[in-house]
């Protein structure tokens, strides 16, 4: 019996000791980390919109696909566009006939001018119709120019690498300029945490964090501090508080801190933006 009481005492002890140790762990432990849940996974964000009204012949991508940059994506009928480059071309041809014809008289009058054969008002009508042409014909130029960009603005291409996203467009459609149509949603991606204002004294850029996502337990992704945010996230918001109207109530505020990932996790993981996240900065 009383051995009994023994191994009993001696069990307690034993998880008492254990219990103080991994107290006294956690506290050394938890000095030289900084953890936040209020962090999510962001990323670049490419809206892609033409620059030119028009009506869309084909759509190359479809939801969720992955591009690569300068990867033609939609193209835009380019009947209309194509007129316009021969009309511009045919009006820039007859601009240069017309400025070979006036330099021609220009000389000429030089000619007779200086033989005391023509007026002076005269010659200098010859410059002036010289001058008018040539003007003419860069103003052609600027047209024709300006004919073949628009016709090459009905080919839209990647702007980056990542995945097709929101897309709204479908062959068929008519378009304005800037109207959204698809969004790409680059490869770059990053966590921002939101960190309380009290728990930044220790924080530095290029400091190692522990990373824990949300949509994939048990993994611990590797990553460090780039930047920590000149606002709060407060003072950023549609409606800042007012403090000035004698209602003040004094609340921590957080700050977004920018950590990116070492290496590149895409590669093994599906990371969206938006997902949540755990992040843990080792600030000693």
């Amino acid at each position: 019996m009383q051995k009994s009481k023994k191994m009993k005492l001696t069990v307690l002890i034993a998880i008492g000791a254990i219990a103080a140790a991994a107290g006294i762990w956690y506290l050394i432990s938890s000095r030289g980390v900084v953890s936040t849940d209020d962090a999510y996974i962001e990323g670049r964000i490419y809206t892609v919109a033409s620059r030119i009204p028009g009506t869309v012949r084909v759509v190359n991508v479809t939801d969720n696909q992955r591009v690569k940059k300068h990867d033609l994506i939609l193209e835009l009928d380019p009947s209309d566009y194509a007129l316009q480059v021969d009309q511009a071309q045919a009006n820039l041809d007859m601009r240069k006939t017309l400025y070979e014809q006036a330099r021609s008289d220009e000389m000429r009058g030089e000619t007779l001018y200086r033989r005391k054969a023509i007026s002076t008002v005269r010659y200098e009508n010859f410059i002036t119709a010289y001058r008018v042409a040539k003007d003419q014909v860069e103003l052609a130029e600027t047209q024709l120019n300006l004919a073949r960009l628009n016709l090459s603005y009905t080919k839209i291409y990647a702007p980056a690498d990542g995945y097709v996203t929101q897309k709204v467009v479908e062959a068929g459609n008519q378009i304005m300029p800037a109207q959204a149509l698809m969004a790409i949603v680059s490869k770059d991606l990053w966590v921002v945490a939101n960190y309380k204002e009290t728990d930044l004294d220790r924080v530095r850029p290029g400091q190692k964090v522990n990373i824990r996502i949300d949509a994939y337990p048990g993994k611990t992704f590797r990553g460090y501090v780039n930047s920590i945010q000149r606002g709060t996230g407060a003072a950023f918001s549609m409606f800042p508080p007012e403090n000035a109207t004698g209602s003040f109530v004094k609340v921590v505020q957080r700050v977004p801190v920018k950590i990116l990932f070492d290496g590149d996790p895409d590669k093994k993981y599906d990371l969206s933006i938006g997902m949540s996240a755990v992040t843990d900065i080792k600030v000693r």
